[in-house]
């Protein structure tokens, strides 16, 4: 048995330090009356190699529970017996039996963890979590850093870790699909798709178990640990395999000019209601770090059970101290937070205006250059898009997935609501000086259709998951261009693949920041499921065979995104229609130059851009309606030689070039039905 030997610890820093020949370990938790560090030799050790006991004299300095271990190296397996008051009618929820995960552990293994042992009374050493005592100082970055990219450059890719490669045609070796490492392997892919920022959906180390029986939580808004990433990424089951392997990834992806945006889950845990399991948070000190009434019960307004008390302060310091981290020692570039609203919320649940966490996050110095963005919105009501809290705040526009949706799909009353969204959404951010690419536009997102399901499907078809359809969003502003679902037709074929380009050109010709989700670039289908969180198979994955199946249209969002990244009218930081800097950047037409058609059954937009140092001028009609129309050109400047077409939604990729592939004759454009084409003099 190793000798180690105990000593007073220090209260700061929270978490397991790894310092000189030893750990220091330091502990929250007010109102506990006895605290117990296990370690262990192996995850799925039920007995622990070593306990310490803290004496409540020695190893406790104010609220926080602190030792130093000298000979503990990092590696080391360890959890914490916390003992107090089980009065549930004011919050706490003290089980000394129970081994709990350190908030602040950086990495976290499994064993034979068992989601219902956590739930029931009696020990369950042999089916806990466990963390792990990391020491980051000592991996090389290789002179590699954060991009620091401007939002105006940013084009954003969402992604899941393990969906990404996990499907048997990814080329993949098979050890490394579904992995951090996997990911590395399709960086060549990302790059061809010109994409300059991954939006990895949760991979803080969640509860895999926390889902439907039978099922799995796959999505992974469900997390245990958030300092820790997720373990079944990594391909190293070692204990430090998880970290080790996240910094490859990242490493790589900065290497090749790809920014690695997380996307983080402070609103609710694993350890869901009154009924759900002990893990963590619930029996170190269950009221600081949830919202709950004056009866102790949970407030929720996540659905999903539980609400973390993001405004208190010691659950405040840890979400700072979490995002910290991840930027400090594992190297992210930003963060897009989910249901960002509950933390607009106060102790007692109440919307607060100037809440102090997103002050907080906003003006902290070390999130300085970090990307923060905001999904402005809880689950139940608080709909803050537009009127966030905060200056540096981006934030994931709703309303131009579904005013976007509804004007492709050819509802009435819908082009005034399109040209808003073209320009940034002004009507929405109505905050001066702003700069419109805080609006990150997207059409689809993990959460709800595919862009293929979009223009496939009228209803959800949701049944996999256990739920009888009832899950999943219902207004979903779906078109199935005439056959719901899968379909041999060829003219509904080619018009979805029509509508496809049409929602792509929409998307990267926006003021705002652009995002689509993995796998619509080639027409990824999850057969009408909008709400997959539980569907770990080929419903998620990303099916690597539609890359050759639909090469074309792989093709057409190549060139769209290459037109945007070298098109400066496409990247202002100012608003089209902001006239402070002199005339406004852009003018609106209908079928006719200078008439744009408002009215409540009009389906067609024109407008034109002009930089105010490039000479080219661009020129977009838009045709939703479900016949041809013939759209006016306006005059050309008298330097410009004429226009010429750029993009077609119309036609093929190979058919459309971003430097004109052909020269407009005459002053009209015929477009064809729900077609969009974007024209070019200069």
């Amino acid at each position: 048995m190793r000798k180690l030997k105990a000593l007073p610890g220090l209260s700061f820093p929270i978490g397991a330090t790894y310092r000189d020949n030893g750990v220091n370990f330091s502990l929250f938790s007010k109102n506990s009356i006895a605290v117990e560090l296990w370690f262990f030799d192996h995850p799925e050790d039920g007995e622990p190699s070593h306990v310490f006991k803290l004496d409540t004299k020695e190893n406790r300095t104010c609220y926080y529970w602190n030792i130093f271990i000298e000979g503990v190296k990092p590696g080391q397996l360890y959890g914490y017996k916390v003992q107090g008051p089980f009065t549930p009618h004011v919050g706490r929820r003290f089980d000394g039996e129970k081994l709990l995960l350190d908030p602040y552990g950086k990495a976290t293994v499994e064993g034979k963890y068992n989601r219902q042992h956590a739930s029931r009374p009696g020990n369950n050493a042999a089916y806990a979590m466990k963390s792990v005592v990391v020491d980051g100082q000592d991996y090389d970055w290789e002179n590699t850093t954060p991009l620091r990219r401007a939002y105006k450059e940013t084009i954003i890719y969402e992604l899941h870790v393990k969906g990404f490669t996990m499907h048997p045609e990814s080329g993949v070796d098979d050890k490394l699909r579904g992995t951090f490492r996997g990911v590395i392997e399709k960086i060549p892919y990302l790059k061809s798709l010109g994409i300059t920022a991954v939006e990895l959906m949760p991979i803080q180390h969640f509860d895999k178990q926390h889902a439907p029986e039978g099922l799995s939580n796959y999505w992974g808004y469900s997390p245990v640990s958030l300092f820790a990433p997720h373990l079944d990424y990594s391909t190293d089951r070692s204990p430090l395999g998880p970290v080790n392997e996240f910094k490859d990834m990242v490493r790589e992806l900065h290497r090749n000019g790809i920014e690695v945006i997380l996307d983080v889950v402070f609103n609710h845990t694993a350890e869901d209601s009154e009924v759900g399991p002990t893990l963590s948070f619930k029996g170190l000190e269950n009221r600081a770090y949830y919202i709950m009434d004056n009866k102790g019960r949970y407030q929720n307004y996540t659905g999903v059970g539980n609400t973390l008390n993001a405004n208190h302060s010691v659950t405040r310091r840890l979400i700072m101290d979490c995002l910290r981290y991840w930027v400090s020692e594992m190297h992210v570039d930003g963060f897009r937070f989910d249901l960002a609203s509950v933390m607009a919320r106060d102790e007692t649940g109440i919307p607060i205006a100037n809440a102090p966490i997103l002050w907080a996050i906003d003006s902290d110095p070390v999130l300085a250059t970090t990307k923060i963005i905001a999904e402005a919105w809880d689950a139940v009501g608080l709909y803050q898009l537009g009127h966030f809290t905060g200056e540096r705040w981006a934030e994931w526009n709703g309303k131009y997935r579904d005013d976007i949706r509804q004007f492709v799909k050819g509802d009435e009353n819908m082009v005034p609501e399109l040209s808003n969204r073209i320009v940034g959404s002004p009507d929405v951010f109505q905050i001066e000086h702003r700069d419109p690419n805080q609006s990150i536009n997207f059409v689809t997102s993990h959460d709800g259709f595919t862009l293929n399901d979009v223009v496939s499907y009228n209803q959800k078809h949701n049944d996999a998951n256990g739920e009888n359809n009832r899950d999943g969003m219902d207004a979903n502003y779906s078109w199935n261009c005439g056959v719901e679902g899968a379909t041999d037709d060829p003219e509904v074929e080619a018009l979805r693949v029509r509508q496809i380009r049409n929602f792509f050109t929409l998307l990267m010709i926006s003021q705002g920041t652009p995002m689509f989700t993995m796998g619509d670039e080639v027409r990824r289908t999850q057969h009408g499921n909008n709400n997959p969180y539980c569907q770990d198979n080929e419903i998620t994955w990303m099916d690597w065979e539609l890359i050759e199946k639909h090469e074309d249209l792989l093709n057409f969002v190549r060139l769209l995104i290459d037109f945007r990244k070298n098109t400066p009218h496409l990247k202002e930081d100012i608003y089209w229609t902001d006239i402070r800097h002199g005339a406004s950047r852009i003018q609106w037409h209908g079928t006719k130059s200078f008439e744009p058609d408002w009215s409540s059954t009009s389906h067609s937009l024109a407008f034109t851009l002009n930089h105010h140092v490039e000479t080219s001028t661009i020129h977009v009609m838009i045709n939703a309606y479900w016949n041809p129309l013939t759209f006016e050109l306006p005059a050309i400047g008298k330097s410009q030689k004429g226009w010429y077409t750029v993009i077609d939604t119309s036609r093929p990729a190979g058919q459309n070039s971003k430097r004109g592939s052909g020269k407009v004759k005459g002053k009209v454009c015929r477009l064809e039905p729900r077609s969009i084409m974007i024209c070019m003099a200069k």
